[in-house]
């Protein structure tokens, strides 16, 4: 296989974009690219929908570990008209404390990526915005067990500091393996993650994790205006790999040798 063209355009889409309010969304999730979460976390089908990657793999997990139908959606993709809603209700309803430390603003919010779920354990009556998701009983294994399914909890106690978000329990993105593990084994949030990447750049040793059957290898591939806003990248051969972008500068290249 030749060289292979990365163009800035793909800084802004994959499964380890950072969006905050520093690093707002370039691009909405497409509708052909989403699926609903009924038959795995509503029987009632309440419409909650993610990216299908992410939620193929979410409903696999519940499956996984028995959750009997005692872990419900509570929220998952959003548009960016319905997440301006949501954002407005809140200032009207809760004040602007509680909106910034809870609610994200427009473009901000991960939930338009359709990579983002806000989980519940299942009551008659669910909070929309902060639901109720403790560390025990099956939400404490389904925690547990997130990171070996690409997931990890995005907002946790203690990390304020960097995400901006008071810590959310409830909120689930999705990454992607094993970038779940390595964050969960680091204790490193997204931002945290992204910038440590930068530490193996194309051309370096590579950041490993070894498998049962061979090892993960991924490297940082930087794009900006002293690089013309594109790269160029030979892929390796035989291994499979996936390239995602940061939505900041640059591009994650994740490389399965002998896997």
């Amino acid at each position: 296989m030749g060289r292979i063209k990365l163009e800035e355009s793909m800084i802004y889409r994959g499964h380890l974009i950072l969006v905050n309010a520093a690093h707002p969304l370039r691009k909405e999730a497409g509708e052909e690219r989403l699926m609903r979460l009924t038959s795995g976390t509503s029987e009632e089908g309440t419409g909650v929908r993610m990216a299908l990657s992410a939620g193929k793999l979410l409903l696999h997990m519940l499956s996984e570990i028995d959750y009997k139908g005692q872990i419900v959606a509570a929220s998952g993709y959003r548009t960016r008209r319905e997440q301006a809603e949501i954002y407005e209700e809140s200032l009207r309803q809760n004040g602007k404390e509680f909106t910034a430390n809870y609610v994200a603003l427009p473009d901000c919010s991960e939930h338009q990526t359709g990579l983002a779920v806000d989980l519940a354990e299942r009551k008659e009556e669910i909070d929309p915005i902060r639901p109720d998701f403790p560390d025990h009983g099956i939400c404490g294994i389904f925690r547990k067990r997130a990171p070996e399914f690409g997931f990890v909890e995005r907002y946790p106690e203690g990390k304020k500091s960097w995400t901006r978000i008071s810590p959310e329990p409830w909120h689930f993105r999705y990454v992607g393996f094993p970038h779940s593990v390595l964050m969960t084994e680091r204790k490193l949030v997204l931002e945290e993650y992204v910038e440590f990447l930068k530490e193996f750049p194309i051309g370096t040793p590579p950041l490993v994790f070894p498998t049962e059957a061979g090892k993960i290898e991924i490297s940082y591939l930087p794009i900006s205006k002293r690089t013309g806003g594109e790269a160029f990248l030979t892929p390796p051969e035989k291994d499979p790999f996936q390239i995602s972008g940061n939505n900041r500068d640059g591009l994650i290249l994740t490389v399965w040798r002998g896997c």
